[in-house]
């Protein structure tokens, strides 16, 4: 998907072509964004372009099912309003969402007492049983045991990269006892798939609203949970657990090794970003670090 040059151009070109009464907004770009390019369309719309393989089938599962939950969700979610379609201009399916104000707390961390009861009520009313037809991943939402091998390269590559072994230790440990604990024999739930600094969105340190619902799935929600850890201010994660009734001892021990894996995963793609790398995010490592640093400390 690199090969074709996605630029206001082509934005406008697309919207003109498909959704001529929106053609006389502005085009804006955004930067970020991993599977999709983003471009701000007037006030309250965005149009997501794909940049990935994989982008077409999660914006495809995004309009399938973000209309129907976004209206039961207490924070502003990126609902598609429009479709489009693959054309000769460009050869993939992409979409119109609504606009979700606020900066990403990769470059605005969470730092409002708040954002634990915030995040804990966002959470309570995505996490409902989902009907048979939800979709599945092979990587979230599962047991623990299905990756356990692609941890071990992970805590290979960051200890190649300087991470002192004793921090790894720690690490290891929180996967260990992740490991040990009893897996979810609930139903399945909706789940949010990927929360990271990068897919939440802040104001004045308050948790405004979540974004990128393309690994959308169902499963064990302590996925979900280690964002606890993965973005709320240190020493908050008891305060969500106060507010998060579904959690038990279980959730919370897999919780927090997923938490810790996702933070040395941030880690990672922010030294890429450092050294100039394909797919690096600068702002990805200092991110990875506090959360790191937060999954590690007590309870």
């Amino acid at each position: 998907m690199d090969d074709f040059e996605i630029d206001e151009g082509l934005v406008r070109a697309l919207v003109r072509e498909q959704h001529p009464d929106l053609a006389g907004l502005d085009v804006r770009e955004v930067t970020g964004g991993w599977d999709n390019q983003l471009w701000r369309l007037g006030q309250e719309l965005a149009v997501r372009i794909p940049r990935s393989e994989r982008a077409p089938s999660l914006l495809r599962k995004e309009h399938r099912w973000l209309p129907a939950l976004a209206p039961r969700l207490p924070l502003p979610v990126p609902t598609p309003v429009r479709r489009g379609e693959p054309s000769a201009r460009f050869p993939r399916p992409w979409t119109i969402v609504t606009w979700v104000p606020g900066t990403p707390a990769d470059h605005a961390p969470l730092s409002h007492d708040s954002a634990a009861g915030t995040l804990a009520d966002f959470l309570e009313a995505l996490h409902t049983e989902a009907p048979p037809e939800a979709p599945v991943s092979p990587d979230r939402g599962v047991p623990l045991k299905t990756f356990h091998g692609t941890v071990e390269k992970i805590l290979e590559e960051v200890a190649a990269s300087g991470t002192p072994a004793a921090e790894l230790d720690r690490v290891q440990a929180v996967w260990d006892d992740a490991l040990a604990a009893p897996e979810w024999d609930g139903p399945p739930l909706w789940l949010h798939g990927d929360l990271h600094p990068a897919n939440v969105v802040t104001t004045d340190g308050t948790l405004a609203g979540v974004i990128d619902f393309g690994d959308m799935c169902k499963g064990d929600p302590a996925v979900d949970v280690a964002a606890a850890w993965v973005l709320l201010p240190a020493g908050s994660a008891a305060r969500f657990f106060d507010t998060y009734t579904r959690a038990d001892e279980a959730m919370i021990r897999r919780a927090r090794g997923l938490a810790a894996v996702k933070s040395l995963v941030l880690i990672r793609i922010g030294q890429a970003g450092d050294q100039g790398l394909p797919g690096g995010k600068p702002t990805w490592g200092p991110a990875g670090r506090a959360a790191l640093d937060r999954t590690l400390a007590p309870l």
